[in-house]
């Protein structure tokens, strides 16, 4: 299906910042770490999440708390916006305290009509520079969804299922931990901590933990395990929303040697976000 947002395929928007370890130290606090736990001088795999972060006016914030459509991204009138993946090369490490340079480009438009009513995705390519050199490389999906609606069919309670892999960590990610890393990535979309909000307008029958939180909170437990790992890329792909107060299970599902599966799986044992860590 032809978008009405092909225009927008091709745009580059560019954004500087700094590797200021200031956030990566919340961060580290935010994993429940006591110390910095990554290589000494330079940011952590996923660091590069908490830069570039939006800096909107509140007076350009949305209803659902996200900066108003247009910009760089197309502005799609559907009112679901989420974060579904990406898949990131770490291509040379990263610098504390360097300036760093992100170069993004739309790579395409697309509109799908799924079970849940129509979809538009975009795939956005970001490029990430310390000084000239390329460091990072990640292709993010984001996902523009209808609301489901007061008809919307409530989903079946399943019976609790067996979690394959091995299981790294368990964790509970509760009120306060969505509301930090909230605080971190400044991101205010309501559905991760206004529970009339996402359960009345969104849908939700709760608070939703933040996808790039689950995949956080996923490679942390991975590095913990193996930290003699090289990972040189995450790829990483939301299935299902997980909720606040659920306790997760953060899975090894299989391992190579140069890859390893990984996966979240709620408490009643339904996969919410699956994985591949990329090793050197």
């Amino acid at each position: 299906m032809q978008s009405s947002h092909e225009d927008y395929v091709g745009r580059v928007e560019t954004a500087e910042d700094v590797a200021a370890a200031g956030p990566y130290r919340r961060l580290a606090a935010l994993l429940d770490h006591a110390d910095w736990p990554w290589a000494p001088g330079v940011a952590p795999n996923l660091g590069h999440w908490l830069n570039f972060l939006p800096l909107a006016r509140q007076s350009d914030i949305g209803a659902d708390g996200h900066p108003k459509r247009g910009g760089f991204l197309p502005p799609v009138a559907l009112p679901r916006r989420m974060w579904a993946g990406s898949r990131t090369r770490f291509l040379a490490p990263m610098p504390l305290e360097a300036p760093i340079r992100r170069r993004s480009q739309i790579l395409s438009v697309e509109d799908k009509v799924g079970r849940s009513g129509r979809m538009t995705f975009v795939a956005v390519r970001h490029e990430i520079f310390a000084a000239d050199a390329l460091v990072r490389t990640e292709d993010q999906d984001v996902v523009y969804r209808e609301d489901p609606g007061p008809a919307a069919p409530a989903e079946a309670e399943a019976e609790p299922r067996p979690i394959p892999g091995e299981v790294l960590r368990l964790v509970l990610a509760d009120e306060t931990l969505l509301f930090r890393y909230s605080a971190l990535t400044f991101n205010a979309h309501r559905i991760h901590y206004d529970r009339p909000y996402a359960q009345g307008v969104e849908g939700y029958p709760g608070l939703v933990v933040h996808g790039p939180l689950a995949a956080t909170l996923l490679l942390d437990a991975f590095e913990r395990t193996r930290p003699q790992a090289c990972v040189t890329g995450f790829d990483f792909r939301a299935e299902r929303p997980l909720f606040a107060g659920d306790p997760a299970a953060l899975v090894l599902v299989g391992e190579a040697s140069d890859s390893a599966d990984l996966a979240v799986y709620d408490s009643r044992g339904r996969r919410t976000l699956v994985a591949t860590a990329r090793l050197g």
